[in-house]
């Protein structure tokens, strides 16, 4: 039945000539530099406005990759089924991570399944592994962010952490909220075009949101943040959700949105080159790396003061992604 399983549903979606041979190891060749990944997925529900859980295993290890200038090339994927997960449910996942490695130019070469008995899963949580190739010279890295550098992001945040909770809880809005999960490696790419010399740090604001993902940044560069609240882009759908829900959204998770923080003499070229990528229309400058305490992040609020932006403490919203 193990056999059936791979051989009959899963191999013919993701087949290619290394995953097709059916070795226990995918043998490839990646000359120079490469960047490795890990990540599991346990999101509940694990369908919801503007994704799945196929697909956000997949573009976010293709993020994690991009996030350090790396090329994507390679995946692993990781079944853990429940026993009594209906076929419909997994074909329908597996159609969803052929799009999105389709979308994101990347094959799955190696992969293992595994069916537990019922009620010791929640019907489906998935392991990734990428692999991906950094071009000669470049030096992406939290590390690299100095004072004087300016702080990006390259769009609304909190999109895909409200899609999540309003599914799951089955709440409604005038409009539909939709997850942003997407691949950001071609608008990467873009942007490494236009400046790579300028860019000295990006990250994609997953877990914790934009404020957690701040805080990372200046702790792991030993510098201070300011940022400007009346920069940063959010919808007014997210934000009367946020309120309604008791949400900080700058600690909201996203899934399609990146945070870089490049020199400012190529920060208009960042800017520009973000927002004319189909992911990055509503990009905005909303700070700067300053002289300061190491690792603190300070807010310029909308009436003026400004207020420490800490960490998040405990978790905002459990199985998130």
């Amino acid at each position: 039945m193990s056999r059936d399983l791979v051989e009959k549903r899963l191999l013919p979606t993701l087949a290619n000539p290394i995953l097709s041979r059916l070795d226990d190891s995918a043998v490839i060749e990646a000359p120079g530099r490469l960047a490795f990944t890990t990540d599991s997925y346990v999101v509940d529900p694990l369908f919801f406005p503007g994704g799945d859980i196929g697909r956000l295993a997949v573009y976010g290890t293709i993020n994690d990759l991009a996030m350090v200038g790396a090329t994507p090339l390679y995946l692993s994927l990781a079944l853990i089924i429940e026993e009594g997960l209906p076929f419909g449910i997994l074909d329908r996942v597996m159609r969803s991570v052929q799009d999105a490695c389709a979308e994101a130019h990347v094959n799955v070469i190696t992969g293992d399944t595994k069916v537990v008995n019922r009620g010791k899963a929640d019907k489906l949580f998935i392991n990734t592994s990428g692999l991906g190739i950094i071009a000669e010279g470049l030096d992406i890295s939290g590390s690299r962010a100095r004072p004087g550098d300016r702080i990006l992001i390259s769009g609304v945040i909190a999109e895909h952490g409200v899609a999540i909770m309003s599914s799951r809880e089955g709440l409604s809005f005038s409009s539909e909220i939709r997850s942003d999960c997407a691949p950001l490696n071609g608008m990467v790419n873009a942007i490494l075009e236009a400046a790579s010399e300028s860019i000295h740090s990006l990250r994609d604001p997953t877990r914790g949101g934009l404020a957690t993902t701040l805080n990372e940044l200046a702790n792991q560069s030993g510098t201070s943040f300011l940022i400007e609240e009346a920069s940063i882009p959010l919808s007014d759908d997210v934000r009367g959700a946020c309120e309604m829900l008791g949400l900080d959204p700058l600690y909201v998770a996203n899934e399609g949105k990146l945070v870089a923080v490049v020199s400012p003499e190529g920060a208009e070229r960042v800017l520009n080159t973000l927002r004319g990528h189909p992911l990055g229309l509503h990009a905005a400058v909303i700070g700067e790396v300053v002289e300061g305490k190491p690792g603190r992040v300070t807010m310029r609020t909308r009436i003026g003061p400004t207020r420490l932006v800490g960490m998040l403490a405990g978790e905002l919203l459990p199985r998130i992604c």
